[in-house]
Order: structure tokens, then sequence, then C-alpha cells
């Protein structure tokens, strides 16, 4: 098999660089330090999350690849939840500024929805949550601006 060394879609490539992501989590208010680069030798965009927090409380890393043979977006989600909360990975696409994956977790599935601005060059990331009826819920929003 051999690789690509930037298989990166163009929009992917947009959320490289350091941010400050604000907004909320089930209504609370958050804060967290991103940085996102490509990783894996460009297959994916590497997205690191911390929050403000001193102790961080929450820490994440996303990867976001895209299948050019299936054009789909495979995203695997980590966080200090544990290993049994990475599986199973989400699947999605790419249209226009908009990444979408849904993680089709055991216990519920969340659709993460990554919306590109480039006027301002920002991103909002909605996380919403599927409830028993099959409607999505809102469960998470941050605003990415670019940090100083």
């Amino acid at each position: 098999m051999t690789t690509n060394p930037e298989n990166r879609p163009p929009l992917l490539q947009k959320l490289d660089g350091r941010w400050t992501a604000t907004g909320d989590v089930t209504g609370e208010p958050v804060q967290y330090n991103v940085l996102a680069a490509p990783a894996l030798q460009g297959q994916f965009t590497e997205i690191s999350m911390n929050d403000v927090q001193v102790p961080s409380q929450y820490e994440a890393r996303i990867f976001i690849g895209f299948d050019g043979e299936s054009q789909q977006v495979i995203a695997h989600w980590m966080d200090n939840f544990g290993a049994a909360y990475s599986i199973p990975h989400g699947t999605g696409s790419i249209a226009g500024n908009v990444i979408e994956f849904i993680v089709p977790y055991p216990q519920t599935a969340f659709k993460d929805r990554f919306e590109y601005f480039p006027e301002s060059d920002t991103w909002t990331l909605e996380i919403t949550a599927q409830q028993p009826d099959g409607s999505w819920k809102h469960f998470a929003r941050y605003d990415f601006r670019r940090a100083a």
C-alpha cells in the first residue's frame, strides 16, 4: 500500500492551527485550547482539545481522515473517559463547508458537525445525541477562533 503524503481534503486542512474553543456541554459553559495538525503522514487531521481548567478536567484527541475511494470521512474520538468510549469509529461526509460524521456508540449515537465560515476563518462544532425516538438533541456546541 502506498500513501499519499497529503491525503487531507482542503477543508480539513483549514482546521490546522491553534484555536480557542468556547461554548457549552449540556448547557454548562466550557473553554478549550485546541491544536489541529496533520497526523500519520497526512492521512488524518488530529485535533487535540484540553479544557482550560488547572488541572485539566477533560482532554480529547479526534482523528479525522478521508477515504478517497469511498468518499467517506472516518473519525476516531478518544478522550479521558477511557478506551471503551473510543469505539466504534464515526463515518460521514464532507459537503461544502461542512464535515459531518455519526459515531454509533452502543448507548446512543452522536452526530458531530464541523462547519467552516471562510469570511471570518472560524469554525463551529455542534454535537447532537440521538434520542430513543430517532430525533437529535443538543449535547454540545463550540465556537473555534484562532488563538493569538
